[in-house]
């Protein structure tokens, strides 16, 4: 059976004010109400909960053990009462509750968590839901209206992009892979007698292939990480964003591959809205900090 509180959330506030403002009489002056109606309220919260939450010596009141440790929980609880009347207020003026943001594996974990960061400060309470594709998972994500907000390798037509950020990938292997002790320069007939590994498309209505697949020998994995950690293990080779492989070149565990044609590639990011005609105003602030956040690191 559910049980519901029998302590009101003024009467809390009465027993903060007590404490913060050092006296019933100043809690009185400060809450606009007579000293008997505080007197009152703090002896009902008392009796309500069975426990001594203030003792008075002289003219001061002062709390008890239990009476502090109820004191951080409650304004625990005030402040979240709070919390939510402000998240009512700002969803009368049509704040939005969510918003739902996808965005490319390729796209810079650092630079992106850096903007969510700025976003979190001046939420407002609006959540974010995050979520990770690759390649044409973007796309996917925009024509099926499971988004807000997209960060992707291209927009499919009918919507409106702004270019935001420049991925170069670049072809790697392991340092000690074979690959490395040709004596020319690497040419599609040798990358096929190894193993490539790919990075699986997330999509599923317009799958895309960008780099070289034509090997038949592929490991297929579902994350820049988990490329990079079978590259790192001398699984085979692949092409990964220079960003990510930049402290691995620098260590000499991974070495770009010298390729006759095709050694690396760039590929543009686009920011798309899911909605052009009603962006909400949470959606339009946090587009632009990632556009702001990106536009200083680069």
């Amino acid at each position: 059976m559910k049980t519901y509180p029998r302590v009101t959330l003024e009467q809390w506030r009465v027993f903060q004010a007590i404490i913060d403002k050092g006296g019933y009489a100043q809690a009185a002056q400060y809450l606009h109400r007579s000293q008997s109606a505080i007197s009152y309220a703090m002896s009902r919260l008392q009796q309500q909960l069975g426990i001594a939450l203030l003792k008075v010596e002289g003219r001061k009141a002062l709390l008890t053990e239990q009476g502090q440790i109820l004191l951080e929980r409650s304004r625990l609880l005030t402040d979240e009462a709070v919390e939510i009347e402000n998240f009512a207020y700002h969803l009368s003026q049509g704040r939005e509750a969510e918003i739902k943001l996808v965005v490319d594996a390729a796209f810079p974990k650092d630079l992106l968590m850096s903007a969510l960061s700025k976003f979190a400060n001046q939420s407002q309470g609006t959540r974010v839901q995050l979520r990770e594709v690759v390649l044409s998972g973007a796309s996917d994500a925009l024509l099926s209206d499971e988004t807000d907000i997209v960060i992707g390798v291209q927009a499919p037509s009918g919507f409106l992009s702004d270019p935001l950020y420049e991925v170069e990938l670049i072809a790697v292997a392991h340092t000690n892979h074979a690959l490395h002790k040709l004596k020319h320069k690497i040419t599609s007939a040798d990358l096929s007698k190894h193993m490539h590994v790919v990075i699986q498309d997330s999509g599923e209505k317009e799958k895309m292939d960008i780099g070289w697949l034509s090997s038949q020998d592929r490991w297929t994995v579902s994350s820049i990480d988990s490329a990079l950690s079978a590259i790192e293990h001398g699984l085979g080779y692949g092409w990964l964003p220079r960003y990510r492989v930049s402290e691995q070149l620098k260590q000499g565990s991974l070495k770009a591959l010298l390729l006759e044609q095709g050694a690396s590639y760039k590929a543009f990011l686009f920011i798309s809205f899911a909605h052009p005609q009603n962006i909400g105003p949470a959606t339009r602030e946090l587009a632009t900090i990632i556009k702001d956040v990106v536009k200083k690191n680069i």
